[in-house]
């Protein structure tokens, strides 16, 4: 019997479950026509159970409430007991959609590894395969790559055709908010070089020089005061989207868009698709609030951030890798190329700067404390936020699961402590997918915001079509 202890980070993400905001990342791909659900069994099999330890264990709390929780492997593992048929009665959107809402408030069962495949037939003329993962398990850019595995460039690309998995050296592309490793590990060695520095800095061995170097310490003290007051000292949000959670959710998406005119807009501005994409959300959440209480204003969001070296393989105990940034949506705004500038300066400013290996330090920090001060900090961070973004690159082919194409993949990630909007960007074979999951009660009616999305959808489109 293997046994080994959870990660301080992956424990953080487990003991941060409560009724009103589950820890589990909900996706599916949508499949254009019917399946061979024995095949993705297989598949399950072969690429989640044999390759990554966490598929296939439970967690255990410590003994005596001492130490760590522990994964263990699940002496009663069946992959059956992890898999649920369902038939939709009806296969249009409101239908699946009421389905994946009935799951949203379901916790995983602790008996048993903590993830479920739901296989859906019905959807539409096609099927769905309806994944739950709990975030202790691994980040969402790992578990992206997890999916991927299963997946093939061919219609037979899974019977044996030595075709490598899929991967982000061979199907994703880089996410443009994600910083390379080495970016990352400028950033965690900055404040240790200025720290070393800080005697030499204040010497004024030349006038010229002295000059220089203070100017500089000044600025990096200046960067480092923003990061502190955004992560410490920053109000909660106020708004119709601020306040305590319930426990029903809603999960809602937007027609998928071209990925072409994201990009065209990007070149002619000379910013990221990320801020194109980010800049159109934040137009949507401005006409929602605004509607709701007249006022327009920005709107705090967390954004997680790779820390874990693209190139390198998944290991096989997989885990959380990964820091979450604070980023204002320029929501008060109602011009969109005034929105993509403020939202490209914002997000430079977190590139360039130590928030990054601040964060990061700061969460794995929280997990080497007791189950109770982790809930406190954790809620006092979330509370910083709306809720959590996230954009991940997916392939820019056509995929195949168990010879069926995938015509495309939504998610709703998990938000903390009284955040009630979680908002999932993922690119596919030239298209955008972007799922909202939305508390009941904050968030009543997500359509709207939906319907607002659509038309800074339009409005993008037609500026991207004109330059």
């Amino acid at each position: 019997m293997t046994t080994r202890n959870m990660g301080p980070v992956d424990a953080i993400w487990l003991h941060m479950d409560s009724p009103e905001n589950l820890m589990v990342i909900d996706s599916l791909m949508v499949l254009d026509g019917s399946v061979d659900w024995d095949r993705v069994v297989g598949l399950l099999e072969r690429e989640l159970i044999e390759r990554y330890r966490p598929f296939a264990q439970r967690v255990t709390a410590p003994r005596f409430r001492l130490g760590p929780p522990r994964w263990r492997d699940d002496p009663d593992f069946t992959l059956e007991r992890q898999l649920v048929r369902h038939r939709l009665p009806d296969g249009d959107d409101d239908t699946l959609q009421r389905y994946v809402e009935s799951q949203l408030v379901q916790p995983l069962p602790k008996d048993r590894p903590l993830w479920q495949a739901h296989l859906i037939d019905g959807y539409r003329h096609g099927a769905v395969l309806y994944s739950r993962i709990h975030h202790c398990m691994a980040d969402g850019l790992a578990l992206n790559q997890v999916m991927l595995s299963l997946t093939s460039a061919t219609a037979d690309g899974d019977l044996g055709t030595g075709e490598p998995a899929a991967g982000p050296a061979t199907d994703a592309r880089r996410g443009e908010f994600l910083p390379s490793a080495a970016s990352v590990g400028r950033a965690v060695t900055a404040p240790i070089r200025w720290a070393r520095r800080i005697p030499d800095l204040f010497s004024l061995q030349t006038a010229y020089g002295g000059v220089q170097a203070v100017t500089a310490a000044l600025r990096q003290a200046e960067r480092l005061g923003k990061i502190t007051n955004k992560l410490f000292l920053a109000d909660p949000p106020v708004g119709p989207l601020s306040g305590s959670p319930g426990v029903a959710k809603r999960a809602v998406w937007a027609e998928p868009f071209a990925l072409a005119d994201v990009k065209r807009l990007g070149r002619h501005t000379g910013t990221t698709v990320n801020d194109v994409l980010m800049a159109t959300v934040a137009g949507a959440l401005g006409t929602y609030v605004a509607g709701r209480d007249g006022r327009r204003r920005d709107l705090p969001t967390m954004v997680p951030v790779n820390v874990r070296p693209l190139d390198a393989p998944l290991p096989a105990e997989l885990g959380n890798d990964f820091a979450l940034v604070v980023v204002e949506y320029p929501s008060a705004t109602e011009e969109l190329l005034e929105r993509i500038a403020q939202t490209h300066r914002r997000m430079e400013e977190i590139k360039n700067s130590a928030e990054v290996p601040i964060v990061f330090s700061t969460i794995w920090a929280i997990g080497q404390t007791t189950k109770e001060i982790e809930r406190l900090l954790v809620d006092f961070f979330s509370s910083k936020a709306i809720g959590v973004t996230t954009n991940v690159p997916g392939p820019r082919g056509s995929r195949y699961l168990a010879g069926t194409r995938i015509r495309g993949t939504l998610a709703w990630v998990p938000t903390a402590g009284d955040q009630t909007l979680g908002i999932s960007v993922f690119t596919y074979d030239g298209t955008v997918w972007v799922g909202f999951k939305a508390d009941q009660r904050r968030v009543p009616d997500p359509e709207a915001l939906v319907a607002a999305f659509d038309a800074e959808v339009k409005e993008m489109a037609r500026l991207a079509q004109a330059v």
